[in-house]
This record gives structure tokens, sequence and C-alpha cells, in this order.
């Protein structure tokens, strides 16, 4: 498949650097052009908390593709130039620089955005937000020299990631957040305790169940944290880690449906005509759930982007795909596949030894499982995934039983 104006991609991320490479798989011919908005070649954020962020990977390794893959496979990237508007009608992309392009199938990857502090004290110096290479490195220069005592707002995946190594670096962590245990809203209280347990072994103060009135400083610089009821935790550098929101300002300025997202079909299609969607930035259909979905995961990128690029070469696409994560704390690796929606208040059955942090967590919805969570047991998600698309109904006893191999409980599994 070949056209006049080609594919262009709005977002420097994996999304956007995935979906050029699935174009070109499927045979596309016509120009491709991404639209980074940083001034960087596309890279991977996940390792910006975890692996890069304790000094254990370079600056090279977090990139999508080396530079030369890019010419190879003529992929044009705009870095240091930002989409501004769209030109549905003409199927035009303006730019910050007073350029357009024009395009016969625009992608929009345009990613997330981390919630900065609402209150007083956001615009302190050494008040950070972690989402880009930029932030990732001025956080590390930060706590390498440990020494230092850091305040984390909120106990989600990144707040506890940067925790995690902000104690490798010998820095004193104090994580302040409203919940009662760490991640309680994404994978309950029950699983959450499990990190709740790791984080205070090894010497982060949590403070849980607690609200935050405001950060406070002198001379323009971040000196604590003001807890509701007057306590100050005092602080050379807060992390504000409260969660993010969907980039959506390009379609919905454009008249593009937006719910909790830029709204796609299961092969990324928008409503508008030639407008696809993908990554954090899209609430995609999807058949095994009958609803949308949006996630801001690693492999919601890494999976949705070829997807998209081959919808957009003409390829049927119709993705059906559980979303995926994962996260390394410590001496802890965990892995979750499953559906958020489906595991909303249910408690989940363990596997193995949760004491010592060696185990599987199932969720289940009717005797079907609809999430799971392998902490430091490998080479099992596969087969956690495959419980999920199987939408079989399994003897829980069985599961929870480690001497019974799981492809056993998996083949005696009732439709």
């Amino acid at each position: 498949m070949s056209s006049e104006h080609g594919i262009v991609i709005v977002g420097g991320g994996l999304a956007g650097a995935r979906a050029a490479e699935g174009a070109r798989a499927a045979g596309y011919d016509g120009p491709v052009r991404i639209v980074a908005g940083e001034d960087a070649m596309p890279y991977i954020r996940p390792p910006l908390s975890k692996e890069f962020l304790n000094g254990a990977a370079t600056r090279e390794s977090v990139d999508v593709h080396p530079a030369e893959w890019y010419d190879e496979h003529r992929v044009q990237v705009l870095r240091g130039i930002r989409a501004t508007g769209l030109g549905l009608p003409e199927h035009r992309v303006r730019l910050d620089d007073g350029r357009h392009l024009d395009y016969d199938r625009l992608l929009l990857a345009t990613g997330s955005a981390p919630r900065h502090w609402p209150g007083a004290g956001a615009d302190l110096e050494g008040v950070h937000v972690l989402r880009t290479i930029g932030d990732s490195i001025a956080l590390r220069d930060l706590l390498s020299p440990g020494g230092r005592r850091i305040v984390l707002i909120g106990a989600g995946w990144i707040g506890l990631e940067v925790a995690a190594a902000a104690r490798g670096y010998g820095n004193e962590v104090t994580v302040v957040a409203p919940e009662a245990v760490p991640l309680e809203a994404a994978i309950g209280p029950a699983a959450g305790e499990v990190f709740a347990r790791l984080h205070r072994e090894h010497g982060v103060d949590l403070r849980m169940s607690t609200k935050v009135d405001g950060i406070v400083g002198a001379d323009g610089r971040v000196t604590g944290v003001a807890l509701e009821g007057g306590e100050v935790v005092p602080a050379d550098a807060v992390v504000v880690g409260i969660g993010a929101v969907p980039l959506t300002g390009l379609a919905e300025e454009a008249g593009i449906e937006v719910d909790n997202g830029v709204v796609t079909d299961a092969a990324f299609r928008t409503s508008a005509d030639d407008v696809y969607a993908v990554g954090d930035v899209a609430s995609v259909f999807q058949p095994f759930l009958g609803e949308h979905l949006r996630t801001e995961h690693w492999a919601t990128a890494e999976n949705q982007g070829p997807a998209a690029g081959r919808s957009m070469a003409g390829e049927a696409v119709e993705y059906d795909e559980p979303p995926y994560f994962y996260t390394d704390q410590y001496d802890l690796g965990m892995e979750y596949s499953g559906y958020g929606p489906l595991m909303a208040g249910v408690e989940p059955v363990f596997r193995g030894d949760v004491p010592g942090r060696e185990f599987i967590a199932f969720w289940l919805a009717d005797h079907r499982v609809v999430a799971g969570m392998n902490v430091n047991v490998w080479d099992v998600n596969e087969q956690v995934q495959e419980f999920i698309r199987s939408r079989a109904r399994v003897d829980v006893d069985r599961l929870v039983d480690p001497a019974i191999p799981l492809e056993v409980v998996l083949r005696e599994a009732t439709a």
C-alpha cells in the first residue's frame, strides 16, 4: 500500500515508534513521519522509574530503535517539534514551527501527562514529576549522591518505584498517600499489603491514610510537606506521583470523540475519517470486555502500536490483548495481566508463599480468572493470560495448590 502524503504519527513514544514499525512490516510503502514533540528519538518510558533511574541502564538502552533504524526504514522523526492543531477536512497537522504536514492516515499517540500537585507549593524548586527522559535524569542526579530527605506524594506504581530507587541510593524516604495501603486502587488491599511490607522492610516511612495539605518552602525552594493535622515532613526534594491524564487536547479541539481518552474501535479508528489513536491516550474497544478500556502501561504501547500500524496500512485488525505491566522494586519482580474493570472490589486468592514474596495472585469472577499477578515467580505469565482468554471456570482449591501444575488446572477447567 502506498499513498501521496502517507502516515503522520503525533507522539514520539513507544506506541508511535511501534506503529511505524508495524506499518512498514505490513508492506506500507508511503511516507511515514513522526512528530516527536520532545527533542529526542522515540524512547521507552518504564525504565525511567526503574533501571534507568537506579543506574542499571544506559541512555541508549531506552531508545525504541537505534537512530539508523529510522533511516533504513524511511521513517522521518521531527524532533523538538509539536503538533498544535488538526485540520480534519484537509487532512492536515499544524506544527509549532509554523509548518504543516498533510496526511492520508493520522495516528494520535500523544500519551499522557503526569498530574501536578494542585495545591500550594507546586512551583517550588525541588518539586518533581516523572514522565520524560529529562525528568528521570534530573531525578537520578538528585538521588544518586544519597543522604537526602525525599518525600513521595502518592503510593502508586511510579511513587513506589521512585521510592525504591531513592532508598537504593541511600536516601531517607517518606511516602504519603490517602489510601490505607499502597496500590489499593490498582490491586486491592491484600495484594497492596505485600508492597507495604516490602517498603517498610527497606526503611521507607509509609504515611498511609494521610492527606497532604501542601508543599512548603523557603526562598523559593521546597523544605517540606505539610500534612493534614499540622505536621511538616522535612524534605530536600518532593516527587509527585498522583496519576496521569491522557493528552486529548488535539482530538478535543478537532471535534473527535473523547471519553477518558480518544475513543476508538478495536482497529484503533477514531470518530474522524482516517484518524487513529493508540497507547495511553486511546480508549480502545476491547471485544473481550465488550467495552472501551484505556490503560497506561508499557505493554499497551508495545502491543497496540504495531497493530495500529497494520490497521493504517490496510490490514484487518481486531485488537483484544489483556493489559500487562511489570514492576521491579528492590528484590521483588512482578508481572501483571488482566482487566481492571473485572477485578474491582474482588480480593485475590494466592498460590505460593506470600510472606516470602514468591507467589501468584489470581482475581476471579464467577470462578473465572480475570487477572493475575506473579511475584518472583517466572515463566508463568503466558499461562495467566491463557486462563483469562479461556473464560473457563476453574477449581479454586486446585488453582491455589502449588503442587498442581497450572497447565493441569487449565486443562481441567470448564466453559
